[in-house]
């Protein structure tokens, strides 16, 4: 069964609110084993509307649309579907008796425009929507020669869609599908090089028509590997997964540092606790991010001591005791200011380690060059440096150098561990 998303409204098409609606239901459509082909955004009106629904059932098995199921005059999706099908609208009585109910428990009169939430193409299915006014729609299309094409028709409201999609529509999918096989997925997520370079690593297992299918995408310098095979059940799913996933572990090895929703973050803070280690940060470049980063994983305290952020020299000097000689010569672009300010921050936070993350070299004086932002990881007895070159969309680059200077801690975590 092969899926299409329709994300109905003016206020899609204008750009004035992001469809999330779609990148959810392909999310959880995936997971039942539902492949999405297509995501199309339509306006409020009737004839595209009309258009969009016979095009999406003569090409897809599955079209789950979300909005137009208000009581507005713009709210034209039941319109447009029992047009595109045939079908008349008519009154659906247990939808009137919810309308009903749900306005005078909120001691409201049920409108006349309230009153079109009951209208459904004729043999549709109401879908409950216990927590709003539009109930959803199910249709089944009859198409000549081939199997029926579903038609789903949810509210755009993210919430009540979540919750009708998670409470009826996943079981009714099921149901449709007509077997119970399972899918399950893994994603390994690496960071350190970029897609194409994990990809030529990999080149057999991300070649369509295999069995698990290897699936690659970057997000903002993650590469992230989806494994994913259906199967009589999770056990048999697990088991013919498990020798590609060690393939790309052998293979990847250090580049891979978690699983499914794990970030930078959370692999360099198992491995601080695992090494009864603790940190502080000292950000330029970053601006707090990566301490913000760290703090949004629970239980983080216990290893993450706090940080500082500054965004000048005179900054760096007000907060940590750095050497004479090195603020004396504003030494910015060999990195040796960066490693004096992780070391004064490790002091300073009595921690095992200090990550300092130096300035963007454009926000240098006089600066000549790309160049790079400089890195600097203080221990006990000796402060280690690396350079990260910049390059990308400048919206990127804190992000880049944060995730940068987590692999340079985990790395290091794991090389002395």
């Amino acid at each position: 069964m092969n899926a299409e998303i329709l994300a109905i409204g003016d206020e899609i098409i204008s750009g004035r609110i992001l469809d999330t609606n779609s990148q959810w239901l392909s999310i959880r459509l995936e997971d039942l084993g539902i492949r999405v082909l297509y995501h199309t955004a339509v306006a409020d009106e009737l004839e595209p509307l009309k258009e969009v629904f016979r095009q999406a059932l003569e090409r897809s098995d599955l079209v789950i649309s979300t909005g137009g199921l208000g009581p507005s005059g713009n709210d034209l999706t039941r319109e447009a579907l029992a047009a595109a099908v045939g079908r008349a609208l008519v009154t659906f009585p247990e939808a009137l008796e919810h309308l009903q109910n749900l306005f005078t428990r909120r001691g409201r009169p049920l409108t006349e425009a309230h009153k079109k939430q009951a209208l459904f193409p004729e043999g549709a299915r109401m879908v409950p929507n216990p927590h709003g006014t539009a109930p959803g729609i199910e249709l089944e299309v009859p198409r000549p020669g081939r199997s029926p094409g579903y038609v789903f028709c949810l509210p755009g409201v993210p919430a009540e869609m979540q919750d009708i999609f998670t409470q009826t529509v996943a079981a009714r999918l099921l149901v449709l599908r007509g077997d119970k096989r399972v899918i399950i997925h893994r994603d390994i997520r690496t960071f350190g090089a970029p897609e194409s370079q994990v990809e030529a690593m990999l080149p057999d297992l991300i070649r369509r028509g295999r069995d698990p299918r290897v699936g690659i995408n970057a997000s903002q310098g993650t590469i992230i590997l989806r494994v994913m095979t259906e199967g009589a059940d999770e056990a048999e799913c697990r088991a013919k997964m498990e020798p590609t996933v060690k393939t790309i572990y052998s293979i990847l090895g250090n580049l891979v540092f978690g699983e499914n929703e794990d970030e930078l973050q959370d692999a360099v803070l198992r491995l601080l606790e695992k090494s009864n280690k603790t940190l502080a940060t000292a950000e330029w470049a970053t601006g707090g991010m990566v301490a913000h980063w760290l703090n949004g994983v629970p239980g983080a305290s216990r290893w993450y001591r706090g940080g500082w952020v500054a965004n000048s020299l005179v900054g760096w000097q007000a907060i940590g005791e750095l050497p004479p000689d090195v603020v004396a010569q504003q030494d910015l672009k060999s990195g040796r200011l960066v490693a004096a300010i992780a070391a004064a921050c490790r002091q300073q936070f009595q921690t095992d380690f200090g990550l300092a993350i130096g300035p963007f070299p454009q926000d240098l004086p006089h600066a000549d060059s790309p160049g790079g932002v400089h890195l600097a990881l203080a221990t006990v007895g000796e402060t280690a440096t690396r350079t990260v070159g910049i390059g990308g969309h400048p919206s990127m680059l804190r992000v880049f150098c944060g995730k940068h200077a987590l692999n340079f801690l985990r790395l290091y975590l794991l090389e002395h561990s």
